[in-house]
């Protein structure tokens, strides 16, 4: 009796170890980088062939758009200056004769060239005029941007570790408010009390001042250009033109970083990570970096759709400021009745927006590997 009941115990204990054994080796063998896909090491293969769909897809959809919107664009553009053989050159200059599939053949190949047409309104290649535009629209956008992510952290970073806080609490209140008031609302109000009423901002009405010359072309980018020719006082009157649009642009698009700072940093605040490192007794720096690391992911997407919100406001602001970029070169498209400027004017646009929508996916996979396509549904 004495035997056999360690017999039955023992013989108990393996088929336990056993069992426990199979079920850790199931677990590594799923969690096996070689039995997640095939194609595990080409996770960034599909986002890519994702944005080439997107921007094929976006290229039609701007062609019919065009196509769609009513009477010729010839002579809404040309003013009806234009009939009999005279209007007819000019549509098949600008390819406007024959059935719409031989037009978006005629569209398509001039994109597979790099060629983005001819502008109805002023006789120009639209490629010359977005070389000019485009830098400087870009450079508005990124200054935008950068103090829209300075900003942001320390809005988010006073928030979180200021609960009690009346400020904080406004300043969260604000950012729930994401995308409440539009850039034209803050930036009419931002004119008529720093331009107006109390003089700080100079005139809107371009990026320099009448009284200077532009320095030379090199980059595109006018402050960079400015610096690059030790231009001075070009530098300041650019930098002075562009504080109040992008305070505006900040104000407005800001809050829904903000947002989703908050929410990342709350997220990770109540992980179980950050629970160890404080119970183990590391610095406050060591958690800080720990929680901001974990909340990088989030924000990197964000980052990508506040590129395009502020793509969208610098058409706003642009016109509002005439600051004379890509955004207002679309609004005096859209004045002109200049079709073929407008549309390419959206091809752009979306190349640009998916090219930063891309980068930013890229990053986020390689930031936080479960959002990779394969391993998400099994490493999560």
């Amino acid at each position: 009796m004495t035997v056999s009941e360690p017999q039955t115990v023992t013989g108990q204990s393996l088929d336990d170890t056993r069992a426990e054994a199979e079920r850790l080796a199931a677990l590594d063998t799923s969690l096996a980088p070689t039995r997640r896909s095939a194609f595990a090491g080409l996770w960034f293969v599909r986002p890519i062939v994702k944005t080439i769909v997107n921007f094929i897809v976006f290229v039609l959809v701007a062609f019919f758009l065009v196509k769609l919107i009513p009477g010729d664009p010839v002579v809404a553009a040309t003013g009806g200056r234009l009939s009999g053989k005279a209007l007819q050159a000019a549509r098949a200059s600008y390819g406007l004769t024959g059935p719409w599939w031989q037009q978006l053949g005629t569209y398509l190949d001039q994109l597979i060239h790099f060629d983005l047409g001819t502008s109805i309104a002023s006789g120009r290649p639209v490629s010359q005029d977005f070389a000019t535009r485009i830098p400087a629209t870009l450079e508005f956008v990124f200054f935008g941007l950068f103090f829209a992510c300075v900003f942001a952290l320390v809005v988010s970073y006073f928030i979180v570790t200021h609960r009690s806080n009346g400020f904080a609490k406004a300043l969260a209140s604000y950012a729930r408010s994401a995308g409440a008031l539009p850039e034209y609302v803050i930036g009419i109000a931002a004119l008529f009390f720093f331009f107006a009423e109390l003089h700080w901002a100079p005139a809107p009405s371009g990026r320099l001042d009448p009284i200077l010359i532009a320095p030379p072309q090199v980059t595109g980018f006018p402050m960079l250009d400015s610096l690059l020719a030790g231009n001075t006082a070009d530098l300041q009157s650019y930098a002075a033109h562009l504080v109040l649009p992008v305070i505006v642009m900040v104000l407005a698009d800001s809050p829904l970083l903000i947002k989703m700072l908050i929410l990342s940093l709350d997220e990770a605040i109540d992980d179980p990570a950050t629970k160890f490192r404080v119970a183990s007794g590391a610095s406050r720096r060591t958690v800080l970096v720990s929680i901001y690391r974990r909340a990088l992911p989030s924000a990197v997407a964000t980052l990508g759709m506040l590129f395009g919100l502020l793509l969208g406001g610098a058409v706003v602001l642009e016109s509002l400021f005439s600051l004379g970029g890509l955004g207002q070169y679309a609004v005096d498209a859209v004045n002109s009745s200049d079709v073929f400027a407008l549309r390419s004017f959206l091809v752009v646009v979306a190349g640009m927006c998916l090219v930063i929508y891309l980068i930013t996916d890229i990053l986020t996979m390689l930031l936080d590997s479960r959002r990779r396509s394969g391993v998400a549904g099994k490493d999560a």
